[in-house]
């Protein structure tokens, strides 16, 4: 038996914004980002709308991009305070993703941050209010998804949450908001998409109905992601509704090995954070030669190559086909190949070796570890976590 679980309602559309009118209840707190929906009007017009509504609205603001714990208790501090009815987040995942942690510790205020980040051991949730989620950005799809993502910075290991429970009961998939985005992090957000619909798609949890979601999903960004990242506006608006149909894919099907690495090696280096989605670019080439080891895993990677119009006579060239063209994605969308050429070599090869070790064994511990469609262990995430940095061949 399985689980498919998404919103109660999704609003979608230009101007979709305006279905805040429709909540009802006495209180809102708005969880907000750093400053963009504010200065582009975005805020004022959530305020407007829930005041509408007839609710009282109150804003924590000033969530950091990757939030930290301390920001999350805070905010469910600023919630115990205020006793809303319903949560409203907007902006980028992690706003987002830090409302989602708020909301457990408003509801249970004795939960400790280690019982959260066992998988699926969330308390039940809506004993005190309904979430809201409005993404501005196009890739992480934490609008419908059961995840959140909350950094501790003491340990310079960023968690996964993952429980059902905050999947939010509305998601409002606005594109007026994602057409704010600047280039590059309309670059970041579309790989992290194109990198959930990939591993959901290959995922042992994968089933008929995450399938068509992903590869749906995938064959929208094929067509429309460069397009996006230079400019084109209708391109835009179609990359916020593909990168949502990937969340509701890995939502339910979760995730692999991509995101392992991308949560471990994140914030683990002194040089500074290795953006989310830049990373799943990155990582993702080498993670399919990797589990295209396993024949079933290989030629699910070539049914995705055939349906983005590639070629190829057999599973491997397809699936050949599939990483020659994420990275040509990736070039043409400026990201980076590896982690040794990141941001002019941020990261540097002696920081990487130390910390190289502990890294493998925290990815390896992840969460999305166990839906990847081949076993890995310590070692051998080192040496995938080595490809990764010099850009080499996988040949284990």
């Amino acid at each position: 038996m399985a689980r498919f679980t998404l919103p109660r309602d999704l609003y979608h559309g230009q101007g979709a914004l305006e279905n805040l009118k429709t909540l009802t209840g006495k209180k809102a707190i708005v969880v907000v980002g750093g400053g963009s929906m504010k200065r582009f009007g975005f805020l004022d017009k959530v305020e407007q709308y829930l005041k509408e509504a007839g609710m009282e609205v109150r804003l924590f603001e000033g969530v950091e991009p990757d939030p930290s714990v301390e920001t999350v208790m805070k905010g469910a501090q600023a919630m115990r305070e205020f006793n809303p009815d319903w949560i409203v987040a907007i902006g980028g995942g992690s706003p987002i993703d830090a409302a989602k942690a708020m909301w457990a510790f408003y509801e249970y205020p004795d939960v400790t941050f280690e019982d959260l980040c066992i998988p699926f051991n969330f308390p039940t949730l809506r004993t005190k209010a309904k979430f809201c989620a409005i993404p501005s950005t196009s890739g992480t799809a934490t609008e419908v998804t059961a995840f959140s993502v909350i950094t501790d910075y003491q340990k310079g290991i960023k968690y996964p949450l993952a429980d059902f429970n905050i999947t939010p009961d509305v998601a409002i998939v606005d594109p007026d908001l994602a057409e704010t985005m600047p280039a590059k992090l309309t670059a970041n957000t579309g790989m992290d998409a194109f990198t959930h619909a990939v591993e959901a798609y290959v995922s042992t949890l994968h089933c008929d109905y995450t399938d068509p979601l992903a590869i749906h999903a995938l064959e929208m960004i094929n067509a429309d992601l460069v397009d996006s990242y230079n400019g084109d506006m209708a391109a835009r608006d179609r990359m916020h509704n593909a990168q949502c149909l990937a969340g509701m894919a890995f939502s339910n099907a979760l995730l692999g090995i991509v995101h392992s690495m991308a949560h471990k090696t994140g914030a683990a280096y002194s040089g500074g954070h290795i953006v989310h989605g830049a990373a799943n670019a990155m990582y993702l080439p080498k993670v399919i030669a990797y589990n295209a080891k396993v024949a079933e895993a290989c030629h699910r990677y070539a049914v995705i190559a055939k349906y983005l119009g590639l070629k190829g006579e057999t599973d491997e060239q397809l699936k050949d086909a599939l990483i020659a063209r994420i990275r040509q994605m990736n070039d043409q969308l400026h990201i980076a190949q590896c982690i040794r050429d990141y941001e002019g070599g941020m990261v540097g090869e002696e920081e990487f070796l130390a910390k190289l070790p502990e890294v493998a064994k925290n990815a390896v511990g992840d969460a999305c570890t166990g839906s990847n469609p081949r076993p890995i262990t310590p070692e051998q995430m080192e040496q995938l976590l080595k490809c990764c940095y010099y850009d080499t061949e996988v040949d284990f």
